[in-house]
């Protein structure tokens, strides 16, 4: 059963229509249909054409009879009523850098897409870029998702490096799509966070360092090894056990990357983890990053 109601659906399509929007930009209709749909598999309602392909030729381009609109509307592409990752998949193309070169329209259009989908918890996210143009993908909401984005915030605050950020996007977006892809993505931001503050200290580290040996030679050079607190001190057990911790989670992170993360081959009978795992792995990953650079930052 959708989770997207038909509401949710017409309310953005009678947005577009209402604000004359180009459902498919610059693109001629069938060439941006074409992105989504094998047209001459899908058949023609006009019988002097074979399939869509001709047809939407014809009402448009030759004779232009048809609504500008008439996709919303259209049984074959059954937009009300087809599943969610369709439906997703259809706005995500009218934003893509290929179909709309008007950035402050893309903008326009991903908030009034995200504002209708939100009722439904459902939202477009950026996944990647292209000639520093946005891709968007469609996902379920993330339970928690603000703790996520100030940990996201946090992080840039300390350390404004492109390429830990593009992580940080990556986790985010594939968490419910792919998560397998999140993990292992958690598993490369401890390491970057790592590799920078050593080299900010002028600490030469090994190539053949796993993970584990990377966190400990971080955590040594930020006084935060539990070797390194006094028994006197006062819950010097508690803070012992809290810094013993973050090893059980990086070897976590480690080991879940290992046995199902994306770095690996999988046999064709490999089952990935849930969105559940990724968040926990994202979560542990983004708390002892703003953890380890909070340190880094006041100690240096």
């Amino acid at each position: 059963m959708n989770k997207i109601s038909n509401i949710t659906r017409r309310d953005i399509f009678d947005t577009i229509t209402i604000e004359g929007l180009s459902w498919n930009g610059r693109l001629e209709e069938t060439d941006f249909l074409s992105r989504l749909y094998d047209l001459s598999k899908i058949p023609s309602t006009d019988s002097r054409f074979k399939d869509a392909n001709g047809d939407i030729w014809q009402h448009r381009v030759n004779n232009n009879d048809w609504d500008e609109n008439w996709i919303f509307s259209d049984e074959r592409f059954n937009l009300i009523h087809c599943d969610d990752a369709t439906f997703l998949q259809f706005l995500c193309e009218m934003l893509h850098p290929i179909v709309r070169s008007d950035t402050t329209q893309v903008t326009r259009l991903h908030q009034m897409f995200n504002e209708y989908l939100s009722k439904d918890n459902f939202e477009l996210v950026e996944k990647t870029r292209i000639s520093e143009r946005p891709i968007f993908i469609g996902r379920y909401k993330i339970l928690g998702k603000a703790t996520i984005q100030k940990s996201k915030k946090e992080i840039e605050d300390y350390l404004s490096d492109e390429y830990v950020v593009k992580q940080i996007n990556i986790m985010e977006s594939a968490i419910e799509n792919s998560p397998e892809l999140a993990i292992g993505t958690a598993k490369e931001l401890i390491e970057t966070i790592c590799h920078t503050i050593l080299t900010e200290r002028k600490v030469e580290t090994d190539k053949n360092w796993d993970l584990l040996q990377l966190l400990k030679q971080t955590t040594k050079q930020l006084n935060l090894t539990p070797e390194g607190i006094p028994d006197e001190a006062k819950a010097s057990k508690t803070i012992k056990s809290i810094l013993g911790s973050l090893t059980t989670v990086v070897q976590g992170i480690g080991e879940l990357r290992n046995q199902y993360g994306s770095g690996h081959g999988k046999k064709a009978t490999f089952k990935g983890l849930t969105s559940r795992h990724a968040k926990l792995s994202v979560g542990a990953a983004s708390t002892l990053a703003i953890f380890l650079l909070e340190t880094h930052k006041t100690r240096l």
